[in-house]
């Protein structure tokens, strides 16, 4: 794993901004064409996968592997209009985040408030919260009851986190317009209308190519994107070296270059995710479109030299548990008894 070199660091937040400015504005036909792109290899894997019901169900679980990571490539255009970097039109935006999150089970007001909260504070210790994967620090871990420590194990179990979880998160949770507060109206709203949106897809396409059907094709293509949706955000965060800082010390931009990691993906994998893999670059502008991320990327070389994690590295991760305040690393569960806190 390479990490970040003290020529990167040493970049402050207004450099950043007018060096990656050139990158921020969408591309009206470029947003467009990656959308319809992804819609239609999408639609076309997913009628090839109905198709192959006839010949084998292996053969039809096999594609639903291409056909989760179309999906993971939709997210990420409803990620990029959440933050306003697909289209100028918030309108547009909102119509088309909206109606791929009936797809991805994903709100799409809700998405974005929440997001945009991830966003703002990212490695910051006294934000944990919305949008992020539970993180707590090794003195918080000891300091919590015997049954405490069972639920956060469990919670960050690679079965619950990346199955279980998962599936719960996106299937359930994101059903339930109570899980936001009661003056979050739009949220809300949003939450029901994608509810209505997949009760509505669920009847019409049932009622094509029959409900059996329907489960046999769309089940599994969901499943897989919910783990590898979460897999990529979870790789993206946790891992070391990271940076976790309290209120008084947080800072932007180190929290985007040294909180947020480079996943170098193969190339077919990287285009499957857009680009989501240069994540600290998306941290240090959330406005540049994924299709402009490799752009940034080329034209500052510096920008390579930060955490990098291969595919490989990335599955070590999943032993990084807690945040150790006196090492300042993420490190695993611990083995022995409890700790003096810190003062």
């Amino acid at each position: 794993m390479d990490v970040l070199t003290p020529e990167i660091e040493r970049r402050n937040a207004a450099t950043w901004r007018v060096r990656l400015a050139p990158y921020i504005a969408p591309d009206l036909k470029r947003s467009v064409s990656q959308l319809a792109s992804a819609a239609m290899l999408f639609a076309g894997a997913w009628t090839l996968m109905y198709a192959t019901l006839a010949v084998s169900y292996w053969l039809t679980l096999a594609l639903a592997v291409p056909t989760a990571f179309l999906l993971i490539r939709l997210f990420i255009i409803q990620h990029d209009c959440g933050h306003g970097a697909f289209f100028q039109s918030s309108r547009a935006a909102a119509i088309v985040g909206s109606i791929i999150g009936v797809l991805t089970l994903t709100p799409y007001h809700y998405w974005k408030k929440t997001h945009a909260m991830h966003h703002a504070t990212t490695g910051n210790l006294e934000h944990r919260g919305f949008g992020d994967i539970k993180t707590l620090t090794v003195d918080e871990y000891l300091a919590l009851p015997p049954w405490g420590r069972f639920k956060y194990r469990v919670y960050r179990h690679p079965v619950v986190l990346f199955g279980i979880g998962a599936v719960l998160h996106f299937f359930v949770l994101h059903r339930i317009p109570t899980i936001v507060p009661k003056t979050w109206t739009r949220e809300r709203r949003s939450i029901l209308w994608t509810d209505v949106g997949l009760a509505a897809f669920i009847v019409l396409t049932g009622i094509l190519v029959g409900f059996r059907e329907l489960l046999l094709v769309q089940l599994p293509v969901t499943l897989l994107s919910t783990v590898i949706g979460v897999w990529l955000f979870y790789v993206q965060h946790q891992f070391e070296p990271t940076y976790w800082e309290h209120d008084a010390g947080w800072v932007y931009d180190d929290a985007a270059l040294l909180g947020s990691s480079y996943y170098r993906l193969p190339k077919l994998l990287q285009w499957a995710t857009g680009n989501i893999g240069l994540h600290h670059i998306h941290h240090l502008n959330a406005r540049i479109p994924n299709y402009r991320l490799q752009d940034a990327m080329d034209s500052h070389p510096e920008l390579r030299q930060v955490a990098t994690l291969t595919l490989g590295d990335s599955f070590r991760c999943v032993r990084l548990v807690l945040w150790d305040e006196r090492t300042r690393k993420l490190v695993p569960f611990p083995r022995l008894g409890a700790r003096p806190a810190l003062p």
